[in-house]
């Protein structure tokens, strides 16, 4: 295990996590709500450092990230847990089972790895990389020194002080916005909108970013939900920054079928009236 960063000890025994804005209070012995983050003897502790449970290469493209190295593959690496409840997780095995077994490897194992695969960098991505905090800065920090870039891909749901402490590390990331309503995120997700609007627009003023939003029927894909949501892209990041709607397939507590093409190429539709870079994903 390793020491947590961002939380505060309160009385009884209990710590504060500060690294999202569940903000959860915890009492000894339990978790909080992402699942790998323990206070322990009244010390908050990471469960996940050094610990994975995926690795490859893939291509760039898959993260997805279409304006950034095109064409090459980077070493990817995640790990277990999540700290978002959504009810289509395409990843919950790994996001949702903390059973999930991992393989213990070092930033050191990793970052060796990444050079001899030729890979242009290293991407922290298939549950959400924000929970693997302490582990993803310390990686991060020693693959720039090296000459690696760091990617994340995440859901954007992190307080701004954790957030501005790793982006001088982070040369890009693709963002989620799983809708633009936050009756949504409360929902769906378990979380809330503004959080992450604010994650967006800070980003975006330190390392090159990318959108996704997944389209799913009866949820987020009416037209007007669409136009606010590509209004709110333009109004505060302009008209440059890639946004990737992509296909819902059922998946983990949710059975509703799969998302029409039609409704994607509406949605391409409405946000090239204003965008430069549209894309549709799983299609």
């Amino acid at each position: 295990m390793k020491e947590a960063l961002f939380y505060e000890v309160k009385d009884n025994s209990r710590v504060q996590c500060h690294l999202c804005p569940h903000n959860c209070l915890i009492a000894e012995g339990k978790l909080g709500l992402c699942g790998v983050r323990k206070n322990q003897k009244g010390k908050l502790y990471s469960l996940i450092y050094e610990e994975i449970t995926s690795v490859a290469l893939d291509p760039i493209e898959k993260k997805p990230l279409y304006q950034f190295h095109s064409g090459e593959s980077i070493l990817s690496i995640g790990t277990k847990g999540c700290n978002l409840s959504c009810r289509f997780c395409q990843n919950w095995t790994i996001s949702k089972d903390l059973n999930t077994p991992t393989e213990k490897l070092t930033s050191e194992f990793i970052i060796e790895r990444a050079k001899q695969l030729n890979s242009f960098g290293i991407a922290y991505t298939y549950n959400e990389p924000f929970i693997w905090y302490e582990f993803v800065l310390d990686t991060a920090k020693s693959a720039k020194k090296q000459g690696l870039k760091n990617i994340l891909v995440t859901n954007g749901y992190v307080n701004l002080e954790p957030l501005k402490n790793i982006l001088p590390f982070i040369d890009a990331m693709n963002i989620d916005l799983k809708s633009i309503e936050d009756e949504f995120y409360v929902n769906v997700c378990g979380g809330k909108l503004t959080p992450v609007l604010d994650v967006i627009k800070e980003s975006s003023n330190h390392c090159h970013i990318e959108l996704t939003h997944l389209i799913i029927p009866t949820l987020n894909d009416s037209e007007e939900s669409l136009i606010k949501l590509v209004d709110w892209v333009y109004g505060n990041l302009g008209d440059s920054v890639p946004l990737h709607f992509s296909r819902y397939f059922p998946c983990y507590k949710l059975d509703i079928p799969p998302t029409p093409i039609a409704t994607l190429k509406k949605a391409e539709d409405i946000a090239k009236k204003k965008l430069k870079f549209v894309f549709l994903g799983n299609v």
